[in-house]
């Protein structure tokens, strides 16, 4: 009784926070769009933010995206228009960053993705600390004390290290299909992560369910959604239901 309780309650949410979707959603244009600038590291960071103009964003919830490898395309981070313009409209302040630069190397696709892709993951939680850092100047009122990390891909294995070195700027920790990068054994901040049905995880990235539940980790597998397929590639279904998830677990305490 109580399982079909769950989820009668699971499909209403799903009918009310998904209604702003559309095939149209994908047009859509970042509120504002910024080149921020780390003097530190010569290192230009492009950023578009998502947020509702006509709301008052004190104390808004922040969610920090890094998108998917993509071969140095200078807007890679445009490409999950349907996920970060309704979390805007969902109460959220969104920056996207775009992490990699047409003058940047291309990732090595020979060697151990833990050892050639590094420098990248090292360069990504970088940009995540320095944009984090920039907003808190250019938007002093919003809310700090919830800021989610989350990414898709090799974007995701940046946000797990950048949540690793700095839990305590986490609230929450959200990847799509990340698959290199290990997952903290941390049980703050709250981790959670939707998977493809295609590419497992490397070895030891995912936590064994003991663990996760011990920990307070939630991991669900996308029976209908490949990897490929969790930016603006996926089908109207596939980004309600990964939309509907996310905002499931922003909405957790």
């Amino acid at each position: 009784m109580k399982k079909l309780l769950y989820f009668s309650l699971f499909l209403f949410f799903l009918s009310c926070k998904t209604t702003a979707i559309s095939a149209a959603e994908d047009l859509h244009q970042p509120t504002k769009a910024v080149d921020y600038f780390d003097a530190t590291r010569d290192r230009k960071i492009p950023v578009a933010f998502y947020y509702q103009k006509s709301l008052n964003l004190k104390k808004t919830p922040v969610l920090i995206f890094s998108h998917g490898y993509g071969r140095n395309n200078p807007d890679s981070n445009l490409d999950y228009h349907y996920l970060l313009s309704n979390l805007a409209q969902n109460g959220y302040f969104v920056a996207s960053i775009q992490h990699e630069l047409p003058t940047d190397d291309l990732v090595p696709v020979e060697g151990k993705p833990q050892v050639v892709r590094r420098p990248n993951w090292d360069r990504g939680a970088e940009n995540i600390a320095f944009v984090l850092q920039q907003l808190k100047i250019d938007f002093p009122y919003l809310d700090y004390q919830k800021v989610a990390i989350s990414g898709h891909s090799n974007g995701g294995d940046m946000s797990v290290l950048f949540a690793e070195k700095h839990p305590d700027k986490v609230w929450k920790l959200i990847t799509l299909d990340q698959r290199r990068y290990p997952f903290p054994h941390l049980s703050k901040p709250k981790i959670y992560s939707l998977r493809s049905s295609d590419q497992p995880a490397d070895e030891g990235v995912s936590p064994t369910l003991v663990e996760q539940k011990k920990l307070g980790m939630t991991i669900i597998k996308l029976p209908n959604t490949i990897h490929n397929d969790m930016d603006k590639s996926g089908t109207l279904d596939q980004k309600k239901e990964i939309l509907t998830y996310i905002l499931k677990f922003l909405d957790e305490y």
